[in-house]
């Protein structure tokens, strides 16, 4: 599933085509994704002038001009292919197309059908159903080292799975998280309640850096992403530890010294880790 790099990379692509720009037409070839379609979308979409953009977590709103603003989530395959208009056919599993006043066609595309679009009024965008709850964007200042130690705070769950609590952290994914963790020397298994201050101010600092290194990279592709203009992403060359079990990390000599990165699973999800460095 695109996590946030992917998502702040995909909004940006979007952006820099549709921004200013009129939708001349917008489709809507299918009534459902993982949730109804709006029935009224593609009379919202068409004739709309796009105002601005704004990601939230992993999620994608559109801004149209006296109109509602469309939220867009990516899912696990979704993505948006933009390309110059002209073509009469539809593309195998695009779901929405826009057709915009200079040209330009962006479809989205999302063959397991897991993403989702919905309209929200601009004001009460935060309030929708999939936004109300989520805690601070991690980019944002808001989010720092004496909001995560209040939300870790006694708490026994481990580390990553409070990370992956939206409610404490929006946004972060199995894979930021893993990097985060690694670069702040903590155990993924360490409880949330135990993380001493200082790893909090490490950890926050190291969220912030590997996401924006992430962002730079334009994402990690890893199945199904590409960014809009069909570039892959290249963070997951920079990887430290995730996807690379049994490998020696950068500080370890790796086998036979030590066994390397290890992977263990923790509420379904892989969890990857140097238990030399990690603790």
């Amino acid at each position: 599933m695109p996590e946030l790099p992917e998502v702040e990379t995909v909004m940006r692509g979007l952006s820099a085509r549709l921004l200013g720009r009129v939708i001349r037409v917008g489709q809507v070839h299918r009534p459902d994704l993982r949730w109804p379609m709006p029935p009224n979308l593609a009379s919202v979409l068409t004739g709309a002038n796009v105002t601005s953009f704004r990601r939230r977590a992993k999620y994608i709103l559109m801004r149209l001009q006296d109109r509602p603003s469309v939220l867009i989530h990516l899912g696990m395959s979704g993505r948006m292919n933009i390309s110059p208009s002209g073509r009469n056919d539809i593309p195998l599993h695009e779901h929405v197309t826009l057709e915009t006043d200079d040209g330009w066609r962006i479809g989205f595309v999302d063959p397991r059908r897991f993403g989702s679009v919905d309209l929200v009024q601009a004001a009460a965008e935060d309030a929708h159903r999939l936004l109300a709850g989520l805690g601070p964007e991690p980019l944002d200042s808001s989010f720092n080292a004496a909001h995560l130690a209040a939300r870790l705070h006694g708490r026994a769950t481990p580390i990553k799975a409070a990370l992956l609590d939206q409610s404490n952290v929006a946004g972060l994914g199995n894979i930021y998280v893993c990097e985060a963790l690694f670069r702040s020397g903590i155990s993924p298994e360490r409880h949330a309640g135990d993380v001493s201050k200082a790893a909090i101010t490490r950890l926050t600092r190291e969220i912030k850096a590997t996401l924006l290194e992430a962002i730079e990279a334009g994402g990690s592709t890893l199945r199904d992403y590409v960014q809009p203009d069909g570039e892959l992403g290249y963070f997951q060359h920079a990887f430290k530890v995730y996807g690379r079990t049994g490998e020696p990390c950068a500080q370890c000599p790796g086998p036979p010294k030590c066994a390397g990165i290890a992977r263990i699973v923790q509420s379904g999800r892989s969890s990857f880790y140097c238990p030399r460095l990690q603790k």
